[in-house]
C-alpha cells in the first residue's frame, strides 16, 4: 500500500492486479478496453438525466466488481475525484434556479442544482472507475503497445515515461516520508505549522526525481533504448466477438443521441 495516503491510488496495487489476477475483463483485448473507453465518455457526455448517468455508473461499477477487483478500495479512492467534482461543480449549483432545498440566507441550493452537482458526479466517477478498471486488468506491456500505436510521437513517449516516473517519484516521497517518521515528526496534523516542512519535502522530491529519472534513462540507454518503448509490447488485434460488442454499443449510443439527447429523430 501507499506510505501516503488510502485516499490515492498506489500505482504499483494497480499494476500487480493488472499482471497477477485473472478474471473475464482481463481476458478482454487491450484495444477493445479502450474503444470503449471513448465511447463511454461520449456517453456519459450526452446522457440525458440523472437516472441516465447514473445507470451507466452501475453498470460499470458492477462490471468493475465481477471482475473481482476491491470496491471497498474503490470507495476510498473517490475521495480525490469526489472533491475534484465539488470544486468544480459545487459552486455552480449554487448559481442554478429552481425550487429551494437549504436556504442560506441569501444564498439557496435549489433542487435543479443538486441534481445538476450529482449528474456531473455520476459522469465523473463513470469514468474513474472505469479508467481504474483497465489501468487494475491491463498489463503494462499492453498499455504500452496501446499508446505507442494509438498516440503521435513523442507524445507516446511522454506518456510511457510519465506512467515510470510516477513509481519513482512515489518512491522518492516515501523514502522522505520514512525519515520524518524516523525522527519524530507528523506531518498529517498541523499542516500550517508544517508548511516549511511540505516545501522541502517537494523540493527534495523534484532534486531526488530529476537524479533518479537521468540514472533511469542512462539504463534504457545502455539496453538499446532508440526512442521507441512500444516495441517491447504487442496486443492482437480484438477478435470478432469483441467487435461486434464495440459496434453495438457505438450504434446504442448514436441511437440514443438521435432519439433521445437530441431529438433529431422521433
Amino acid at each position: 500500500m501507499s506510505g501516503l495516503s488510502s485516499h490515492v491510488p498506489d500505482p504499483r496495487l494497480l499494476t500487480t492486479y493488472a499482471e497477477h489476477e485473472d478474471s473475464p475483463f482481463h481476458r478482454v483485448n487491450a484495444w477493445t478496453k479502450v474503444a470503449v473507453l471513448a465511447l463511454l465518455v461520449v456517453a456519459v457526455t450526452i446522457a440525458d438525466g440523472l437516472a441516465a448517468v447514473w445507470a451507466l455508473y452501475v453498470a460499470v461499477l458492477a462490471g468493475y466488481a465481477y471482475a473481482g477487483l476491491p470496491v471497498r478500495k474503490l470507495l476510498v479512492w473517490y475521495t480525490l475525484p469526489v472533491i475534484f467534482v465539488a470544486a468544480i461543480a459545487g459552486p455552480l449549483a449554487f448559481g442554478i434556479g429552481g425550487r429551494p432545498m437549504v436556504e442560506l440566507g441569501p444564498v439557496s441550493i435549489t433542487w435543479e442544482g443538486t441534481a445538476t452537482f450529482v449528474t456531473l458526479l455520476g459522469r465523473g466517477l463513470t469514468v474513474v472507475t472505469y479508467s481504474l478498471a483497465i489501468w487494475m486488468s491491463t498489463p503494462y506491456a499492453s498499455i504500452a503497445h496501446v499508446l505507442g500505436r494509438s498516440l503521435p510521437s513523442p507524445i507516446d513517449q511522454v506518456a510511457l515515461f510519465a506512467y515510470r516516473f510516477t513509481f519513482v517519484i512515489l518512491e522518492v516521497v516515501e523514502d522522505l516520508l520514512a525519515g520524518i517518521h524516523a525522527r519524530g515528526g507528523r506531518i498529517q496534523s498541523d499542516f500550517w505549522e508544517n508548511r516549511s516542512l511540505y516545501g522541502r519535502i517537494f523540493g527534495h522530491t523534484f532534486i531526488r526525481s530529476i537524479e533518479r529519472s537521468e540514472a533511469l534513462l542512462k539504463s534504457m540507454n545502455a539496453r538499446g533504448y532508440h526512442g521507441d518503448l512500444a516495441v517491447y509490447g504487442h496486443v492482437d488485434r480484438p477478435p470478432a466477438r469483441e467487435l461486434l460488442a464495440v459496434g453495438a454499443f457505438a450504434l446504442g449510443i448514436a441511437v440514443y443521441a438521435v432519439t433521445v439527447a437530441y431529438g433529431v429523430m422521433p
